[in-house]
């Protein structure tokens, strides 16, 4: 029996249809000065792909698996799991609220016992079963047409519902200054919460899972395995996009409920929000015909529609809202990207030189580790600078009060 098992695995290991890249298909990159020659690598591959049909690299990008962060990829008729990314559904949510910025000082204490009773961070960080919270996407039908493996999920999934992951995640309380009449927020600044979460331990599982049913059928060159796709028409490629959109109901899902219960326990009520993904795919029309755009690291800036692109744990963010560069796809960056890689930033960097960057720029930092800190990322206002045909800046947000996943203690 045993010896059966193996030879079936075997053949449907060998299954696959063995693809080579041809020449790359029209792709444009913004702020080619901030991206590295390797990043643009990644991306030249991914528009060699036979499904490949446009795209575009923001200046914000860096060397992720198969397409780089920042990188936007057109598809015919297919989806690539790694070109959505590992956190599906990944996003930005603010909340503009109604005290103004000049009276933080006072509300500071009150703001940090907020963050830190109200939200959960880190891998495998979960809520314990009578403080778990409740939200409808528990209810969505969709969690019954999972495949079994993913299925069982769904308990864990619960216990993570509210949460964020590590890395770069985060929940931050800061000032916004609005200084034009916009959006029904007059003039002036706000305390304003901002919260960087995705799909958690599901999210991930879906990625890993669907991608290897696609590296299984789909044979690419070493150095591009990670670009295999699903056909939308097989059975897998309609699995995945259900359980895509799901994961990106379960993520908007956790920002809803972390801004609930923050801003409740800090006895804050909102007066504007905005949420946007950043790490999707969604079926679009460009050039009169239906193509599947995943944007990896990178934010829709459709005609008018709001978006925020965060900087660093000191360095502002800005409310933005898309021009509707048809060149971009229909995008921009997802923020300032790093500059270096995590173990890079450990060798490089103390906690004391974190903490004089902090008290520079009069941010208190309740958690976080020596690998996020703001030396390891590009500049946002240069970034910004190079995608002024992609997104107008609408207001600015500069953090005061942040919280991130526990890593090596900010100190020496």
């Amino acid at each position: 029996m045993g010896d059966e098992t193996m030879s079936r695995k075997s053949k449907k290991k060998n299954a696959g249809v063995e693809i080579q890249p041809r020449e790359p298909v029209p792709y444009r990159v913004w702020g080619e000065e901030h991206l590295d020659a390797a990043t643009l690598e990644q991306m030249r591959n991914a528009c060699s792909l036979p499904i490949s049909v446009r795209g575009a690299q923001m200046p914000d990008g860096h060397v992720g698996y198969g397409l780089p962060i920042g990188g936007v990829l057109a598809t015919r008729n297919a989806v690539i799991p790694y070109a959505v990314g590992v956190d599906i559904a990944c996003r930005m949510k603010l909340t503009i609220t109604e005290v103004p910025g000049g009276r933080l000082a006072g509300w500071k204490d009150k703001l940090a016992k907020a963050l830190r009773h109200e939200t959960c961070f880190g891998f495998g960080g979960e809520f314990r079963q009578e403080d778990r919270r409740d939200h409808e996407v528990m209810e969505d039908p969709a969690w019954d047409d999972l495949p079994k493996q993913l299925h069982r999920l769904k308990r864990r999934a619960w216990s993570q519902l509210g949460s964020s992951g590590s890395g770069n995640h985060f929940a931050e309380f800061g000032i916004l200054r609005m200084d034009k009449p916009d959006l029904g927020v007059p003039p002036g600044e706000y305390i304003a919460l901002l919260s960087h979460s995705g799909s958690r331990g599901f999210g991930a599982n879906v990625a890993r899972y669907y991608t290897q049913i696609a590296m299984e059928n789909v044979l690419l060159p070493k150095h591009m395995k990670h670009l295999a796709w699903l056909d939308l028409s097989s059975a897998a490629g309609q699995e995945y996009w259900l359980a895509m959109e799901l994961a990106g109901r379960y993520a908007s899902a956790n920002h809803d409920l972390i801004h609930r219960h923050v801003l409740r326990t800090a006895g804050l009520s909102p007066l504007f929000q905005v949420e946007n993904h950043h790490n999707f795919a969604w079926k679009e029309i460009h050039n009169g015909e239906e193509l599947i755009v995943h944007r990896k690291g990178a934010t829709p800036a459709g005609e008018g529609v709001l978006g925020f692109i965060p900087g660093s744990m000191t360095d502002p963010g800005f409310l933005v809202r898309g021009l509707g560069s048809k060149a971009s796809l229909l995008s921009a960056a997802h923020g300032a990207g790093r500059l270096m890689s995590r173990s890079e930033a450990k060798r490089t960097f103390t906690g004391s030189q974190l903490q004089k960057a902090l008290a520079e720029a009069g941010v208190e930092l309740l958690s976080a580790g020596i690998d996020e800190a703001p030396m390891v990322y590009k500049s946002l206002r240069a970034i910004m600078e190079a995608q002024r045909d992609l997104v107008e800046p609408l207001a600015e947000f500069q953090p005061r009060i942040v919280l991130m996943a526990a890593g090596d203690r900010p100190e020496d």
